[in-house]
């Protein structure tokens, strides 16, 4: 039931091709400047309108970056017309799709993606055909070549009778998005025949009866992939009923949800049910609804259901916050950070964060043509801003996309336009159990995990060994450094037990350890926070994955820094346990200083030490971390990293690669009783910086680092954050049950924010003992108690663990 697709297909299901409308094999250029658009009817116009969606318009072949993409267009289609040969069970001889034994195993599921490949290779020569600028632009000889092809792939297997095998999502939606390009591509020379047998095989494979019920393989991005063969195979097959299904049928991916997949009111998305995957499967449905309602727009199935502007709404509270710099966050990723440069990517082009992010920076484009002028101001505005800070993968350069997406980037860029910089705030997502912090300078991303939401996802041979990434990854990158940190090789070269800001058992796990499809998830509910969209308090109830380890972690988010406390630290694997302050990726050849304490230790290969009592580390280029009171034992390794993109993911490429890094850890010993950590990590601080906020002791005070409660006060910003695991007193304040609390005080007022993690419900009354005069303005869940010598509140939290917020002036 899950809407995935083999290792060999990965780069197809990812946002290529569905969201944007690319190439299989190489991006996607200009349209044929000699083909005249003609709309005889409204079919007509749909299947130009389509035909300039994917092709592009407003672009000069021989200006770059579109010349060079369209030659290189050229060059891989002569490649694969001369390899092209119809034999029995293949078109190509590194596809063969005949399946001696159908069925639905890893075998099957093979043979299924290379007959997906082999259109998509087919849909490529397609657009070869089409474009002015590839060299073999209206090649009469090719125009046969691809026809025969298509005939081949017809008569032998995707036809009326043939019995679908291997993965579902290939005969669904993969091979009749490339066929159904393909007919539009070359329409006028298909010939009624071939058309009525592309329609009848899309009819065998994707009938009226996929889009019946959301659920399984028909909900979120698969509806919206489903919706667009739909559509498409009415227009070619000149069918109204089909377009009219295609658009009531993605009326059920619009609305809110609370849980399962799709949007929700908070910016959640979910695919999988438990996978927070705006990155990969919400960029997908972004893509291929932009694509539609671009498409449907001005028709007579035009998509009018009010429940749409939800994806509009989207672009703001589900995807720019995971944006920064041209990238998406990995955190939001799924097993999609595996995929690295996958075996079926002829051009050798890695997938990673800037390349995901690009893709969707271009869906935005795209749906700003049917947003409000508002919206589209606004969001020219943050494409502008990503083009211009994307120094690490420039945007308008990128091998992710085509020309119909550059052209369309292009436009925005060379627009009216202000460019809109990074904004400056905090994201707290309760349904996917996420967080990202932004501020002047740099931003933060954390990942945990929940009896809602899974440790990782694996699946088709991806992913199998982000066993920890739930368990408190932070991530985080500056505005001017470090943006190729998780894009550079990250994945298949970092000690997966040693995620930087996790806390882990280094008991053994197998790949895919859990289950697949997002199966494995711990036990608890106390996962989540709060935050006044400035600063955040967020907490982690931690059950380790296949192991006995417990923790309690929180995070509070600052001006300039993060506080990260653990406690109830404690295991019985027989095995040690780790919290990661830091994993830093240095690059190929990075030789970074560290200094501890104002000491110069060694950047030889090889190097580790145990520091005790350390005080403040800094990493030259990244950051400073500060230890409160002095860290007892540290340890910390220098060393060359060497992994293949296939060890985590069995579709990539099999060549070693070899990355530097600079560990830091608090080692809590094998079988540790309720150990402890705390510790300040600085994005970007010099090493005088650190020094001197180290050596300000009253900067930043505790108030409680237990199993039952951490909190900690910094009075130069006014801010307490307090971690009620279970109800009691901290400092000044009483909670009556667990909470999240954070209070900022400015001058005269204050503003409290309560939330209720274990989103049972329950009544949470809280007591700030410091004289108020009065409440200013309150949530509605939010009842005032007593005001005076102490804040009496009673807050009814509901069960979405959402901030209920109090703003009151100080006596």
């Amino acid at each position: 039931m899950h809407s995935s697709v083999p290792a060999s297909l990965l780069s197809r299901r990812g946002l290529l091709r569905a969201a944007l409308g690319t190439a299989a094999v190489a991006p996607l250029a200009v349209p044929l400047a000699a083909t005249p658009a003609r709309a005889a009817d409204a079919y007509d116009a749909l299947r130009v309108t389509w035909r300039q969606l994917i092709l592009g318009t407003n672009v000069t072949p021989t200006a770059e970056p579109f010349a060079s993409k369209l030659a290189a267009l050229g060059d891989t289609a002569r490649g694969l017309r001369s390899s092209m040969a119809r034999t029995n069970g293949s078109l190509w001889p590194d596809l063969p799709y005949a399946d001696p034994e159908p069925d639905t195993d890893a075998e099957s599921y093979t043979y299924s993606g290379n007959l997906n490949t082999s259109y998509n290779r087919l849909r490529t020569l397609a657009e070869v055909y089409s474009q002015p600028g590839t060299g073999l632009t209206g090649d009469t000889a090719l125009r046969a070549e691809i026809l025969a092809g298509l005939d081949h792939l017809q008569d032998q297997a995707y036809h009326a009778t043939q019995a679908r095998y291997g993965n579902w999502y290939n005969w669904q939606i993969g091979i009749p998005q490339a066929l159904l390009d393909i007919d539009i591509l070359l329409y006028d020379h298909l010939g009624a025949t071939r058309i009525a047998e592309h329609c009848a095989a899309v009819d065998h494979f994707v009938p009226d009866s996929a889009v019946a019920n959301y659920t399984g393989t028909s909900t979120g991005a698969n509806r919206v992939d489903l919706c667009r063969v739909l559509a498409l195979r009415g227009v070619v097959g000149r069918s109204a009923a089909k377009l009219t299904l295609a658009r009531d049928a993605l009326s059920p991916v619009f609305p809110y949800v609370t849980s399962g997949d799709g949007l929700f009111a908070d910016g959640s998305f979910i695919q999988h049910t438990y996978v927070p995957y705006a990155g990969s499967y919400g960029a997908v449905m972004l893509g291929g609804l932009s694509l539609l309602f671009a498409l449907l727009t001005g028709s007579s199935w035009e998509v009018t259901d009010g429940s749409r502007q939800v994806v509009f709404d989207s672009v703001e509270k589900a995807y720019a916050p995971f944006l920064f710099n041209g990238l998406a966050m990995d955190a939001v990723s799924g097993r999609a950070i595996s995929r690295g440069i996958q075996k079926s990517d002829t051009r050798g082009v890695r997938q990673d964060d800037h390349l995901r992010g690009h893709a969707i920076i271009a869906c935005v484009a795209l749906l700003a043509q049917s947003a409000s002028a508002a919206e589209k101001a606004r969001w020219e505005g943050m494409v502008k801003g990503w083009i211009a800070r994307d120094y690490y993968s420039p945007l308008l350069a990128s091998p992710a996309l085509g020309v119909a997406a550059l052209a369309r980037l292009k436009t925005v860029d060379d627009g009216a336009a202000a460019v809109s910089p990074e904004p400056s705030g905090h994201r707290l997502f309760s349904g996917m159990d996420r967080a990202v912090h932004r501020r002047a300078g740099w931003a933060a991303s954390l990942s945990m995990a929940s009896n809602r939401i899974t440790y990782y996802e694996n699946g088709n041979g991806e992913n199998l060994r982000a066993w920890h990434s739930g368990s408190g990854m932070l991530y985080w990158w500056g505005d001017t450094f470090a943006n190729g940190q998780y894009s550079d090789h990250f994945w298949p070269t970092v000690d997966p037990y040693r995620l930087p800001g996790t806390t882990a058992s280094r008991k053994p796990l197998a790949d895919g350890e859990g289950g697949t499809w997002g199966a494995a998830r711990p036990d608890v509910r106390w996962v989540g926070g709060t935050t006044d969209g400035t600063h955040a308090a967020v907490g982690q109830y931690l059950k380790g994955l296949s192991s006995t380890l417990l923790a309690k972690k929180s995070w509070f988010f600052l001006d300039d820094a993060i506080v990260c406390l653990g406690s109830g630290i404690h295991g019985r694997d027989g095995t040690g346990v780790e919290s990661v302050v830091e994993n830093r990726n240095l690059g190929e050849a990075g030789v970074h200083a560290f200094t501890v304490d104002g000491t110069l230790l060694p950047t030889t290969l090889g190097w580790s030490a145990t520091l005790t009592g350390t005080r403040w580390a800094h990493l030259a280029g990244h950051a400073g971390y500060v230890f409160p009171g002095g860290a007892p034992v540290l340890k910390a390794l220098r060393q060359a990293r060497t992994g293949t993109w296939s060890d985590i993911n069995k579709g990539a490429v099999t060549d070693p690669v070899t990355r530097r890094y600079l560990t830091l850890w608090f080692d809590h010993g094998t079988d540790p009783t309720w150990a402890a950590y705390s510790y300040v990590l600085m994005p970007g601080a010099s090493q005088a910086q650190t020094a001197a906020r180290a050596a300000d002791t009253n900067w930043l005070t505790v108030l409680a680092n237990t199993k039952e409660q951490q909190g900690v006060r910094v009075p130069a910003q006014g801010f307490t954050g307090i971690n009620f695991w279970l109800g009691g007193t901290v400092g000044d304040v009483t909670a009556g049950a667990p909470a999240s609390v954070l209070i900022r005080e400015s001058g005269t007022t204050a503003t409290v924010c309560v939330s209720g993690p274990l989103r049972d419900g329950v009544t949470i009354d809280l007591t700030w003992n410091r004289p108020v005069s009065a409440v200013l303005s309150k949530d509605a869940t939010v009842q005032v108690v007593a005001t005076g010598s102490v804040l009496q509140l009673r807050i009814t939290p509901g069960t979405l663990a959402a901030t209920n917020k109090a703003v009151v002036r100080l006596a």
